[in-house]
């Protein structure tokens, strides 16, 4: 059911957000030259995929989990995308495609081991990752690997689809903080 609601909200939402997607792009491509992001992510059965969002970050940096980045690799557009959440928009492309949920775990880097070993600890591995879930609206990042896992596992263990909505509607509304930066 619930990749049904992915097909269906990931359709809706390109058809419908392409002027903003358009328009975050141009002002990307002013702030760094390079609006989109790619990179290597841990999906489903642990297979990796190509996420897409839009750059928040100074080009060159690093490609380590973002709780590890400097502050000041984020531009101000970045921070304001971020701070939105707007950067995740081009991942309802991933939905789309299948590589991702609206609701899941949030996919984590192939060099993040420790989360990579909890998460297969909790069984978390067998679903696609999402952009969203009950680690991200309740303020949890990837800078707490245990944690994350298994409230991660919690979230699958009880998903239905009243609380794939309630996540959404929670992320709309702004609730988490989103992954953190060092200062």
């Amino acid at each position: 059911m619930t990749r049904f609601l992915d097909i269906c909200f990931s359709f809706l939402g390109l058809m419908f957000c392409w002027p903003l997607l358009v328009l975050l792009a141009l002002l990307g491509w002013f702030d760094t030259g390079s609006p989109i992001f790619r990179q290597k992510r841990v999906g489903r059965y642990q297979q990796s995929f190509t996420l897409v969002k839009f750059r928040t970050m100074r080009l060159g940096t690093a490609s380590v989990a973002t709780h590890l980045a400097q502050a000041n690799s984020v531009t101000p557009i970045g921070r304001f995308l971020r701070r939105t959440k707007l950067d995740e928009l081009p991942q309802l492309w991933n939905v789309l495609l299948g590589d991702m949920s609206l609701v899941g775990p949030r996919p984590c880097l192939p060099n993040q081991t420790d989360l990579i070993s909890a998460r297969e600890a909790q069984g978390v591995f067998g679903v696609r990752p999402g952009i969203t879930g009950l680690a991200q609206v309740s303020g949890i990042d990837m800078s707490m690997p245990e944690l994350l896992a298994q409230t991660d596992a919690q979230m699958l263990n009880s998903l239905t689809v009243r609380a794939y909505f309630r996540y959404i509607i929670q992320t709309l509304k702004g609730k988490g903080s989103g992954d953190r930066v060092r200062a």
